[in-house]
């Protein structure tokens, strides 16, 4: 018998998230292996659907034959928890979780109360969570999940060349990110402007439509701190041309409020960059003491100082770009992660 899934994802599973990023990973790997997956798009106004997104969501699983397998997104999980509970004896449901709805930066108190209702329910409609990263298990604790019905699941890494960096005297810092409040974006130029060297420059690169609040804020500041010369906000990127910055980067850079995981600084240390970044989700594992300075998430002052540090010490960025090397081998491979999917698919339990 054929292994088969379907994947419900809201919007297009080609925007350059770091959750589309792993679906699609996934959603290829599997088929690489011989599984037929198919995708269901729901509409692109979730996490926060319209009535008439609510509609085609109820048409999506209700003409799903029984006995499917429903991987849905998180976007969409703590949304739809009764379409999850009128289907759950009929379809066998798989909550993929990246970052819980409720856990999300930023979100008002009344819709984070709100989500976490909704996604304990849904939760609880589900054959089997899979958890993208270890912190999520914290996250979603309070929801009661039976631990046999979780499986973490980190994201994988593509194989990439080692940059070749900016070969200028002035530091080529890039961080790759959605404009949005959780990534810290504001808290990494308030460090920055706090440097006392200025021979550097930042390249952002990451959706600028995505939270227009957060984008607004961002050029207001960079014009208040003078920093036109030095910030670049270059949008999203093929993966060509993020490929490309890459290559001319000298530092990896991400002030990251909140990560289950931390995709891009995976990437980052794939291209054997030296990382400065947060102490949130495996960050500290991927980094380790070799590899990059942390601070904790939302420090501003501890940022100040890893970044004085790197941009100023020639030697110091010279040992921590030989420890990225060194990690970069070390770094899980997509196939391993489709690999334990499949199992996790294969073998979750029934009803």
């Amino acid at each position: 018998m054929q292994k088969a899934a379907v994947f419900v994802v809201p919007g297009n599973l080609d925007s350059r998230t770091g959750g589309y990023i792993y679906d699609r990973h996934i959603v290829d790997g599997l088929r690489a292996m011989g599984w037929s997956v198919d995708v269901q798009s729901l509409d692109e106004t979730f996490p926060r659907p319209t009535a008439s997104a609510i509609a085609h969501a109820e048409k999506v699983f209700a003409t799903l034959p029984a006995g499917t397998v429903a991987v849905v997104d998180s976007l969409a999980v703590g949304a739809i928890p009764e379409i999850l509970e009128q289907h759950r004896s009929r379809l066998r449901i798989v909550a993929l979780m990246h970052l819980p709805l409720a856990a999300d930066i930023g979100i008002e108190e009344e819709a984070a109360t709100q989500f976490a209702i909704a996604e304990r329910r849904a939760l609880g409609a589900a054959s089997l969570v899979i958890v993208t990263g270890r912190a999520t298990l914290a996250m979603i604790a309070g929801y009661d999940v039976p631990p046999v019905r979780v499986v973490v699941v980190e994201p994988g890494t593509e194989p990439a060349p080692v940059a070749r960096g900016s070969g200028t005297s002035r530091i080529e810092l890039l961080s790759v990110g959605t404009l949005n409040p959780g990534k810290g974006h504001e808290e990494l130029l308030n460090a920055l402007t706090a440097v006392p060297a200025r021979d550097w420059h930042l390249t952002c690169a990451g959706s600028l439509n995505r939270h227009p609040p957060t984008v607004t804020r961002i050029r207001a500041l960079i014009r208040e701190q003078r920093l036109d010369d030095h910030v670049s906000l270059v949008g999203e990127l093929s993966a060509d041309e993020l490929e490309e910055c890459y290559d001319r980067a000298d530092v990896f850079v991400l002030a990251t409020l909140r990560e289950t995981y931390g995709m891009a600084v995976a990437e980052a240390l794939a291209h054997g960059l030296p990382v400065v970044s947060t102490s949130t989700g495996a960050i500290p594992d991927l980094v380790g003491t070799d590899a990059g300075m942390l601070a904790s998430p939302g420090d501003v002052q501890g940022l100040t100082i890893a970044l004085t540090r790197v941009i100023g010490d020639a030697d110091l960025r010279a040992r921590l770009t030989e420890g990225a090397r060194r990690v970069r081998p070390t770094l899980p491979r997509w196939d391993q992660q489709v690999a334990k999917v499949a199992i996790a698919l294969e073998s979750m339990p029934r009803g």
